[in-house]
């Protein structure tokens, strides 16, 4: 503690779902909480089929959305149905509460003392990536705004101007958590998530990190990445598995239809 030394002990309790951090944002953002417990079972994973440091990447994972519990509900995962609370916002006031998520998230773990090795997670999950849905929602209203009297139309914005503010992640466990955030998140999007499916979708976003610069600094390889994709593709298609439907009104099928529904409805908590 006196040199911020990460150990395996230390990490093990911070694993705990009974610490505090944690459980203010189990609390305060019961979706984002189910989301990073999703999120660092994928991490674990992908880290200990390249050899990375499994227990590290899993508590990192954990604690990467921390930020969200200041204003939970303007996170999908958290919204419970209804209008959302960017509608009422500009593209780039909406842009601002979704970056703000991480350097809330860095005050929190300085708050309560998190090791210094887990701030990385925080500050590098998003990398300098594009947030891509509010970019072109404002370069959409950029070009149905009425143009002034002098007929000069209002400038589009600048895809700079919408990315996040990094770093990119530094180490192969920052950079595993940056594809398991984006690959969770995309894959409770799909309308039919079979195991082709779901796997074209992990490959794609590695890819497009890839190109866009996001592993740069850190140290994984072209052979750690694509069995990175493979492990989280197949946790990912184990999660999403298909149900069978069990026909109404079947004497043991009423039974059965409620557990598929209970079960049904864990999984889409957790996703």
């Amino acid at each position: 503690r006196v040199f911020d030394v990460a150990t395996g002990m230390s990490l093990i309790e911070l694993r705990d779902p009974k610490q505090p951090l944690l459980r203010m944002l189990q609390e305060r953002a019961p979706g984002t909480y189910n989301h990073s417990l999703t999120v660092a079972s994928l991490c674990e994973s992908a880290a200990e089929a390249i050899g990375a440091d499994g227990l590290m990447t899993y508590v990192g994972a954990l604690y990467h959305d921390v930020g969200k519990s200041v204003k939970p509900e303007y996170f999908v995962e958290n919204q419970a149905g209804g209008p959302s609370r960017h509608d009422k916002l500009s593209p780039a006031m909406s842009l601002l509460v979704i970056v703000g998520h991480v350097r809330e998230g860095l005050e929190l773990a300085r708050e309560h003392g998190l090791p210094r090795v887990l701030h990385h997670f925080i500050e590098s999950h998003h990398g300098t990536t594009l947030v891509e849905y509010f970019y072109h929602r404002a370069r959409k209203q950029a070009e149905q705004a009425p143009a002034d009297p002098s007929g000069r139309r209002a400038e589009a914005p600048q895809e700079i101007e919408y990315r996040y503010g990094g770093p990119k992640p530094r180490t192969r466990e920052a950079a595993i958590l940056m594809i398991c955030d984006a690959s969770e998140s995309a894959t409770r999007t799909l309308g039919d998530p079979t195991p082709a499916r779901i796997d074209s979708l992990v490959r794609a976003i590695a890819h497009k990190r890839l190109m866009d610069g996001q592993f740069d600094a850190s140290d994984l390889t072209m052979r750690d990445l694509s069995t990175i994709v493979e492990t989280v593709s197949r946790s990912l298609a184990a999660i999403h598995h298909q149900r069978i439907q069990y026909p109404e009104g079947a004497g043991g099928g009423t039974g059965g239809s409620g557990g598929g529904s209970a079960g049904g409805s864990g999984s889409a908590t957790i996703a």
